[in-house]
């Protein structure tokens, strides 16, 4: 019960893609997938494949779960590269300030060609 209540507003947070399209496409080719599906389908004869056998519902969650973990990786990587471009901007300004103004500070520094 409690994870379906958590499921539920986790469902409300979702964004409309995520609701219409919430999983990528394989990428699998077609004879591969049906390779995929039938050694899913066969009764499994080991031990730990028996017990995964008790936890294949949570197969889509597992599919969300990897999802936001890949747009998470993607994001923080994204933060980066904005906050070094952020940096390199703010450096940018700062010699241009620098070059505009006149003050003591900037008179005791080489002239920059």
């Amino acid at each position: 019960q409690r994870i379906l209540r958590l499921a539920e507003m986790c469902r409300r947070l979702e964004t409309e893609e995520e609701k219409v399209l919430p999983f990528y496409p394989s990428s699998l080719a077609e004879g591969d997938q049906r390779e995929a599906q039938q050694v899913l389908e066969e009764t499994p004869t080991e031990p730990l494949a028996q017990a995964m056998q008790d936890y294949v519902g949570l197969e889509r969650f597992w599919q969300r779960f990897n999802k936001v973990k890949l747009e998470e990786q993607a994001l923080e990587r994204e933060r980066a590269a904005l906050s070094q471009r952020n940096q390199h901007l703010r450096e940018l300004l700062r010699q241009y300030l620098a070059g505009i103004s006149v003050s003591r500070e900037v008179l005791s520094e080489p002239n920059a060609v």
